[in-house]
């Protein structure tokens, strides 16, 4: 198969269109309601006048973190959603700032990691909370790793989750990814279909990826401690 065709493979399989319907991660279940605060639903609101959607998590009061190929006109940033119907409590910022990977590939989408810097400081509350990221990498493999995400599978019903879903992945070794800087996971349990930028969390409960890609029978994920450095570079400079 081209790169072309899998590239649209993977857009088609990891964006949303703005139509929501119940749905799932793949081989995933509900998440207890709030029990992921750091869980961001990014409102993208692209050139053609559509609005598309993607995963992403918060940082700290000012930066979200998504995927890179989750590029758009402008954005909006949703705080504290469960239910995507039910609005209360749920904080809406725009982003004022985007940081995509100066090296992000569209092609092979390696690299695919963004920093979002929202217009207005997000407010804390039980429901809406930062997640510590991984630090550098010391050649260990995180394991009992876990995704989240409004993503949808059913290749015939192209909507996305109305609640938020998670199911747990395993990591496998890294030479069996199709990049470098990328960790992934295969099987039967993995993200769907708009659940791109959101954070793949193990078992210390910091974020290790970044929801990229399906490539080659694999779920990949951007590494987030390959890119530590940078990450603190943007959000202390900015």
């Amino acid at each position: 198969m081209s790169i072309h065709c899998e590239l649209l493979i993977l857009i088609l399989t990891l964006t949303l269109d703005v139509q929501v319907h119940t749905g799932e991660i793949i081989g995933g279940q509900e998440a207890v309601p709030h029990s992921r605060p750091y869980m961001v639903l990014l409102e993208r609101y692209m050139q053609d006048g559509k609005t598309k959607h993607c995963g992403g998590f918060l940082l700290n009061e000012d930066f979200v973190m998504t995927a890179a190929h989750c590029q758009a006109s402008s954005y909006t940033v949703l705080l504290g959603v469960h239910n995507f119907y039910n609005s209360d409590g749920i904080q809406r910022i725009s982003v004022v700032q985007t940081f995509p990977r100066k090296d992000y590939n569209e092609t092979d989408l390696s690299n695919d990691i963004m920093l979002l810097k929202l217009s207005s400081k997000a407010k804390f509350s039980t429901n809406v909370r930062p997640i510590a990221l991984a630090g550098q990498d010391d050649g260990s493999l995180p394991k009992s790793c876990i995704i989240s995400g409004w993503g949808k599978t059913n290749k015939n019903i192209p909507n996305m989750s109305a609640v938020l879903m998670e199911a747990n992945v395993t990591l496998i070794d890294s030479k069996q990814c199709p990049n470098t800087n990328v960790y992934c996971s295969e099987g039967e349990t993995g993200p769907g279909k708009g659940d791109s930028g959101g954070p793949l969390v193990c078992e210390d409960r910091k974020v290790y990826g970044v929801v990229s890609s399906f490539y080659l029978n694999k779920y990949v994920y951007a590494k987030i401690p390959d890119y530590r450095s940078w990450i603190d570079l943007i959000m202390n400079q900015h």
